[in-house]
């Protein structure tokens, strides 16, 4: 029987080192792309210290056997790690962490669509296993399992320790900016950004020390020294005229920061009060308390976007975006993990801290501005819904945290059991427990609009298929809008039992989105509207609703997003807060807009900063100088980081 004329088994080696290339190759070329960068050549260093260490375990052993089961089951992790991060990816475009792998059980609820998303990509899954078919296949004649000479594992080490070095020093050369690979190695964390500037294998080593050591995002102290000096606030223009002072009241409670910081032995606590004292404060102003003593029906809609808003198709939606405050410059980014990081964002008015489940780590924490503590304080009867498994992203602890008596399916709701389930069946199970319970708030994650969009496998998009069948769409944009139409007559439902009660102008509702709908293909997208939409920003812009029968309906042209929400609804009804513990701000006060995305990017009432291609974009007839962006990224970077830390420390209970 023939072999390579090696001495030993170094051919199992290359083989280790062109199998990690070719998986770190494929991925990055079936989802984030850029071969021509430095990124690409720091994930090929990993790659081959990855390859060196599995060579060193799988030629430990004296038995040959032994050597090449180890190799084998090195290269099938290895495969499963790169498929299940290249499914993940394509279902939700990003990539899961280590802590989302400990909560696998939720995964296989949505068995069937997997199933399809495995049977779509089945091609690309045979490529990530091909170097396991390989060494299986060739065994005997391609590679020698031979235990390798004390020597050989020596160099080995040494080569592992050089070329770890040399990616440091790669890393560190590379610049320290924002999203850099230094700042996405050791200061941050952005699963997709980090695949492609530092490799997956680096991606979850890294989160895997992180999640090990329960390590929190680092920040420069010159950027917080830059944040201290502009008081987190916009910079002003030079040549701005002075304003007139005028005596007017804060959204703030009487918080005594100095004592906090001068009796703080904690350095990070200190550091949190430091930052919040000079925080600036969102004023109270002509929408304080409009709508004081109202009751509140909240919404977020699985996949909500401005495309299921049809003047034909889905009416009342269309009604209420016209009808109510009307936002036109309205933004839910994608946040890690989808939609519980989008409910987080949206509930707590902070931002989620990635590689953990920020909403299930805040299931213990004091949340005293979240909408329902505050409604549940002044005596209102405060409920929340969800028409699907009530346990799904740790909902059955996180949403009576927030002050819900909490309904969802196994716990209390009783809606059909198909996936997905009606919206319009759970306003109707719903409704009776609180419309007679005034005054009341009313929370709700739909469900009807979850992906896949097809006709076979989606009850809503078959159910509603008649009434989308003749749209000039391809049948995965006709699917979309079907379920919005499920979503679309529980708004309808709500109203009618509203106006029945005789409630509907005294009940302010609000709804917005927990992400794009990331099922859609981009064909399907563009399509729908009605052109090529810009991924960066314009992918990721969304209504807002906020309507009340009999309102003047009013248009509002500001950056805001859904990170604006539990403030501008605080200032609404007049309730008590304080605007410098959240990362939003009212949307209706004079404070600067700031819009903030995962990657960092960000817009202002000057333009937009593209984190990515680390390009400003000022709007029409605005001259932006580097002090501005600068200081801008310095306010981005701090909310990131103290809102991991408010999680880490419960930072509200020492306001309670």
């Amino acid at each position: 029987m023939s072999r390579l004329p090696f001495s030993n088994n170094v051919n199992l080696l290359v083989y280790f080192m062109g199998t990690l290339l070719f998986m770190e190759s494929l991925l990055r070329f079936t989802t984030v792309g850029g071969f021509l960068s430095i990124g690409f050549l720091i994930s090929v260093v990993y790659s081959i210290i990855v390859a060196l260490i599995f060579f060193m375990v799988s030629s430990l052993f004296a038995s040959q056997k032994a050597n090449y089961v180890t190799s084998v089951v090195l290269l099938i992790l290895a495969a499963m790690i790169f498929t299940s991060q290249f499914l993940y990816y394509q279902f939700f475009r990003t990539f899961y962490s280590v802590y989302s792998m400990t909560q696998y059980s939720q995964v296989f609820e949505f068995r069937q669509d997997i199933g399809a998303f495995v049977i779509q990509y089945f091609h690309w899954i045979l490529l990530y296993f091909l170097p396991v078919f390989i060494i299986v296949a060739t065994r005997n004649r391609w590679f020698v399992f031979m235990q390798s000479a004390m020597k050989f594992r020596i160099a080995l080490v040494a080569g592992v320790v050089f070329l770890y070095l040399m990616s440091i020093t790669t890393i560190h050369a590379a610049g320290k900016g924002v999203n850099s690979p230094y700042d996405l190695y050791f200061n941050s964390s952005n699963p997709a950004l980090s695949t492609d500037r530092l490799g997956m294998i680096t991606t979850m080593r890294l989160d895997l020390q992180r999640l090990a050591t329960g390590w929190t995002p680092r920040i420069d102290p010159a950027t917080l020294k830059v944040v201290a000096a502009n008081g987190n606030s916009n910079p002003k223009d030079d040549n701005t005229e002075a304003e007139i002072e005028i005596e007017r009241s804060y959204n703030v409670l009487d918080i005594d920061f100095n004592s906090l910081i001068e009796n703080e032995s904690d350095e990070a606590l200190k550091s949190m009060h430091q930052y919040f004292a000079n925080v600036e404060p969102t004023a109270k102003n002509e929408y304080t308390g409009i709508y004081e003593g109202y009751n509140l029906v909240l919404i977020t809609a699985e996949s909500f976007a401005p495309y299921a808003v049809h003047k034909d198709v889905t009416p009342t939606l269309y009604k209420l975006v016209h009808e109510g405050y009307h936002f036109t410059d309205f933004y839910v980014p994608l946040w890690n993990v989808s939609t519980t990081d989008g409910e987080y964002v949206k509930l707590t008015g902070l931002i989620p801290k990635s590689g953990v489940w920020s909403f299930s780590q805040s299931a213990n924490n004091d949340l005293p501005f979240v909408m329902g503590n505050q409604f549940k304080s002044l005596g209102y009867n405060t409920v929340a819904y969800h028409n699907h498994t009530y346990t799904y992203y740790d909902r059955g602890n996180t949403h009576p945290n927030m002050g819900y008596d909490y309904y969802g399916v196994g716990s209390g709701l009783e809606v059909t059991d198909v996936w997905p389930a009606s919206d319009l069946e759970m306003m109707e199970q719903s409704i009776p427990d609180y419309i007679d319970k005034q005054p009341f708030h009313a929370y709700y994650m739909t469900v009807s609009g979850h992906m896949q969009y097809s006709f076979i496998g989606n009850s809503m998009a078959h159910k509603n298929r008649h009434y989308v069948e003749d749209l000039p769409y391809n049948e995965q944009g006709q699917a979309y809008l079907a379920t919005q139409i499920e979503l679309d007559k529980a708004l309808r439902y709500l109203l009618d039992q509203l106006e029945e009660a005789g409630i509907a102008d005294n009940t302010l509702i609000v709804l917005s989105s927990d992400h794009y709908p990331y099922g859609l293909n981009d064909e399907t997208i563009n399509e729908l509207n009605g052109h090529t939409v810009e991924e960066n920003f314009e992918l990721h812009k969304s209504p807002l609703i906020i309507y009340t029968k009999g309102m003047e309906p009013k248009v509002i042209d500001r950056p805001s997003s859904s990170l604006d929400i539990v403030p501008t609804l605080s200032n609404l009804f007049g309730l008590e807060h304080d605007s410098r513990l959240l990362m939003g701000r009212d949307i209706f006060s004079d404070s600067d807009p700031l819009v903030i995305f995962n990657n960092r990017s960000f817009i202002t009432d000057k333009g937009k900063y593209n984190a990515v291609t680390n390009e400003f974009i000022a709007n029409d007839g605005l001259e932006v100088d580097e002090d501005y962006i600068e200081t801008m990224m310095a306010i981005v970077n701090s909310k990131f980081y103290f809102s991991a830390l408010m999680l880490d420390t419960n930072y509200y209970q020492y306001f309670e």
